[in-house]
C-alpha cells in the first residue's frame, strides 16, 4: 500500500470512493452527501486551509482523507479531519489508521497544534483522539451526537479549553454534516 497527498487529478475517482463507501454503509443519501462534501473541500476551499492524503492499492486509490481548516477567536493553528474513507472491500486492513496518521503527521510537522474530528470515539481513539466536550471546544454548528467530538493535541500538551466561537470551511458549513 502508497500512502500520498491528494492530487486533484484524481478528484473524480475520491468522489466515487466516497460515494460508493458510504453508499454501501449507510445509504444512497449518505453517500451522495459524503460525495458532495468531498466535492465541494477540493473545489471551494482554499489550498492554504485543506489537506488530502489517498491509499493506493495496485494502482487504485482504496482510501481517502481530508482536513479541513477549522478556525476559533483564539489564534490556534487547528484543522478537522472529514470526511475518512476505505473502500468496503479493504476495510479491517487497517488502512484507514495508517492513512489517518500518515496525514497528522504532515499536519503536525507543518505546525499545526490541534486536530478534531466529529465520529465513532472507539474508532478514533485508536489514532489518538480524545473525546471532548463542547465545553473545551466550541464546533462550529449543533452536533446531533455530542459523544462524538473528538480532538488530538499535536503539541504534545494536553487538551486546554479553547475560548470562543468556532468556524469551519463553507463546503463543512452545513447543519446536514455534523
Amino acid at each position: 500500500m502508497d500512502l500520498a497527498a491528494f492530487n486533484p487529478k484524481d478528484r473524480d475517482e475520491v468522489e466515487t470512493l466516497f460515494k460508493k463507501v458510504f453508499t454501501d454503509s449507510a445509504g444512497q443519501s449518505e453517500g451522495l452527501l459524503t460525495s458532495k462534501l468531498a466535492h465541494d473541500l477540493v473545489e471551494h476551499t482554499a489550498s492554504e486551509d485543506l489537506y488530502g492524503f489517498v491509499a493506493m492499492q495496485a494502482g487504485r486509490i482504496v482510501g481517502g482523507i481530508f482536513f479541513s481548516r477549522l478556525t476559533f477567536d483564539s489564534k490556534i493553528n487547528a484543522f478537522i479531519l472529514s470526511p475518512v474513507a476505505v473502500q468496503t472491500d479493504c476495510q479491517n486492513q487497517g488502512i484507514g489508521q495508517k492513512l489517518i496518521c500518515f496525514g497528522i503527521n504532515h499536519l503536525k510537522n507543518d505546525g499545526v497544534e490541534r486536530i478534531f474530528t466529529y465520529g465513532d470515539p472507539n474508532f478514533y481513539r485508536k489514532v489518538g483522539f480524545e473525546a471532548i466536550s463542547t465545553d473545551i471546544a466550541k464546533p462550529p454548528l449543533a452536533l446531533t451526537y455530542p459523544i462524538g467530538w473528538l480532538c488530538q493535541s499535536l503539541t504534545g500538551n494536553e487538551i486546554e479549553s479553547i475560548v470562543g466561537e468556532s468556524h469551519c470551511v463553507a463546503a463543512l458549513n452545513h447543519p446536514e454534516y455534523w
